[in-house]
């Protein structure tokens, strides 16, 4: 009798797993969730990108603490380089003149240059 119980309890037991797996018909379905995915955007990152994305929990889940802190730092470290860069492409537009200097002649200064050359050679004869 107790073999007759082992016997089924395995069977039970082993036709589970199967359909766990998918080796029989009829297995589980897709896991779904009732919350909406909130990944990462397909374009450059932004800070506010980051605050705002969210991971599911799976089985054994992961620590929250840690993957908190791990994304605080990162925040921080893309809105401290989106400054940073924001200012030094600002220093840059103020520093960079509106026109060539060279563009003040009409021939593009080619001409006002020869005959800088023109001018000093005929001085020196």
């Amino acid at each position: 009798m107790t073999l007759a119980l082992l016997l089924v309890a395995v069977v039970v037991v082993g036709g589970a797993v199967a359909v766990g797996l998918g080796r029989l018909a009829g297995g589980l379905e897709e896991p779904t969730t009732s919350r909406p995915l909130r990944a990462l955007p397909d374009r450059r990152l932004s800070a506010d990108d980051i605050d705002r994305v969210r991971f599911s929990l799976g089985l054994r889940g992961y620590r929250m603490d840690e993957v908190d802190a791990a994304l605080d730092r990162v925040r921080d470290e893309v809105a401290e380089r989106d400054a940073r860069l924001a200012e030094l492409e600002a220093q840059v537009r103020a520093a960079r003149p509106a026109e060539p200097p060279w563009s003040e002649a009409g021939d593009g200064g080619v001409a006002a240059a020869e005959g800088d050359v023109d001018a000093s050679a005929e001085r020196s004869r």
